[in-house]
């Protein structure tokens, strides 16, 4: 059964979940960057969905005997490519900073994630007013990230003078930019993965933990660049051996995890409360709650202290943009049930 306006409370659970999963990561300060996202990533891709989908999905190796094998390499590679995302973003953050890179990912995933499933899924509807409605509303996504992104450029420019060439911040966008195309495949995973879901359901899956069948095979997948990538880095910085210490900072990885897979199995059931149209509607929405608190957060961590009037502004600009394009999105539900 469908309900949008539990999906949209569900999804405001999820954005703020997702927005503090980091958190963690800055009282791990005896690890480098790799060890702890290494421990994330064993916590969040690894042990965490394959207890999801144990635990959730009765007959679980039946579930995916029985579905169509090229269904679950396709959400797998989907899976891989998000992966390769995250590998990035970590590259660009490097070049441009967290924010712009930040409002960039997520602008541009929250975009292609949701246009390409409703091109593809949901063609008949796109001459339609439910049509405009989402397209438009995923215009104001992308117009709010960028007022966000600019207000990040504003407040970090500064430090961005001092450390970053003009090479580093054109390869630094370029890699954002790919890295928010690739990131949207977890939401491809989602949009085209039903089969799974059908399958895990009728082997007596509750239908809204059903989406579990999508998760492992899309996280175990996602989780292999972020290995490889986390196992060069400490091949190159020796840093293998900070495990030695602060082993209190594997509970800080653990809480990472929870906190993202939280927020990720929230996702998929405010997906399937929003109804056929779950993905096109809530993607976008994930993606706009995430900026909006960790803008919030940001204020009050004093991430724009001594920052100027002016940066606050177009932040707060480009938050209210969001908001509106998620009043937009939650109208539009109504017409698409």
């Amino acid at each position: 059964m469908t309900s949008p306006s539990s999906g949209i409370a569900t999804l405001i659970i999820a954005g703020v979940m997702n927005a503090s999963f980091t958190m963690p990561m800055k009282y791990a300060r005896k690890w480098a960057w790799e060890n702890t996202w290494l421990a994330w990533t064993i916590f969040a891709l690894v042990v965490l969905p394959f207890v999801a989908a144990l635990v959730t999905i009765p007959n679980l190796s039946m579930v995916y005997r029985s579905a169509p094998l090229g269904v679950i390499l396709e959400v797998a590679s989907f899976g891989a490519g998000w992966g390769v995302a995250q590998v990035f973003f970590g590259i660009a953050v490097d070049m441009i900073g967290i924010t712009l890179a930040f409002s960039i990912v997520l602008g541009t995933s929250a975009a292609v994630g949701s246009l390409i499933p409703m091109v593809s899924l949901h063609r008949e509807h796109l001459n339609s007013a439910a049509g405009y409605a989402v397209i438009g509303a995923v215009a104001f996504v992308l117009l709010g990230v960028m007022l966000c992104a600019a207000a990040g450029r504003l407040r970090d420019r500064p430090i961005r003078l001092s450390i970053a060439s003009p090479k580093n911040t054109s390869q630094g966008l370029l890699l954002a930019i790919i890295c928010g195309l690739a990131a949207s495949l977890m939401n491809f995973g989602v949009a085209f993965g039903t089969p799974l879901v059908e399958v895990a359901r009728s082997f007596g899956a509750n239908g809204l933990n059903a989406i579990n069948a999508i998760w492992l095979p899309l996280l175990l997948a996602g989780a292999v660049p972020n290995v490889l990538y986390c196992a060069w880095l400490m091949k190159r910085n020796r840093s293998g051996q900070k495990y030695r210490v602060g082993r209190s900072y594997w509970a800080l990885a653990a809480m990472m995890a929870i906190l993202w897979f939280g927020s990720t199995l929230l996702y998929g059931l405010a997906a399937g409360q929003l109804g056929a149209w779950g993905p096109i509607l809530g993607w976008p929405l994930f993606m706009s709650l995430i900026v909006i608190t960790a803008t919030i957060l940001g204020m009050f961590t004093g991430e724009w202290k001594d920052c100027g009037p002016l940066p606050i502004r177009v932040q707060w600009a480009g938050v209210t943009v969001l908001v509106l394009a998620i009043f937009i999105l939650a109208g539009s539900s109504r017409y698409l049930q």
